[in-house]
């Protein structure tokens, strides 16, 4: 049996992945992995033990603090508040915490690999979103090599939003059944329940459910 590993952030992206990832293994084939990376809103951890306890997977949160040590974004920094423009010198939002999604991948794969895990699932995409490097298709691509060498491994990464507008990510947690598992997840980067609805995350979801004419479940809970 194949077995596959979610990057399971618990928050829209990586639940809608979760859900795909049900759909293609199966639930008995299919785990969960969160990081607690110092973010500076731990909510999002009690959302991803929530919506795999939901869905009805597994799930496995490790401690990798050192993104908190390494400070400098809104996501870890309590000295940086959330900006919705971009930094002049880097051409990006003061949300991205770099190599994030690199550690995540790697760390995933390492456990994968302890556990006999042949995929890897991940709610990175490069359409509609934030313009995060690590975001890439190439970038997955690269580190997908390095992890297949490094660990004498046939691992595969899975990006199931990649070339996805918000909207259609909504229309495929729809498609996949995905949307009463919505009503748990955190997007918010200001860390608030309900969402604040002004900072950039917030703003995008909601563009994405107008989009394609569906009511938040997350708004409709609260």
């Amino acid at each position: 049996m194949e077995k596959a590993l979610v990057v399971l952030s618990g928050g829209q992206d990586s639940t809608t992945c979760l859900y795909w990832a049900i759909d293609r293994f199966g639930v008995n084939a299919v785990e969960s992995i969160t990081f607690d990376y110092g973010q500076r809103h731990r909510t999002e951890l009690e959302c991803a033990a929530t919506v795999a306890n939901f869905a009805g997977v597994a799930n496995t949160c490790l401690p990798i603090d050192t993104f908190a040590a390494l400070g400098g974004d809104a996501l870890t920094d309590p000295g940086v508040e959330v900006a919705g423009d971009v930094d002049d010198s880097t051409g990006l939002p003061n949300t991205f915490v770099p190599g994030r999604n690199l550690i995540f991948l790697t760390f995933a794969a390492a456990y994968a690999y302890q556990h006999d895990i042949g995929h890897l699932i991940t709610g990175v995409a490069q359409t509609d979103y934030s313009g995060y490097p690590d975001c890439r298709e190439e970038t997955v691509e690269a580190l997908q090599r390095a992890l297949r060498l490094g660990m004498e491994s046939g691992i595969t990464i899975h990006t199931p939003l990649m070339h996805l507008s918000k909207k259609e990510t909504v229309e495929l947690a729809r498609d996949l059944g995905a949307l009463p598992a919505m009503a748990f997840t955190h997007t918010c980067y200001n860390g608030q329940r309900p969402p604040c609805g002004t900072c950039p995350a917030c703003l995008l979801r909601a563009k994405g459910f107008a989009e394609a004419g569906i009511a938040d479940p997350l708004l409709v809970a609260q």
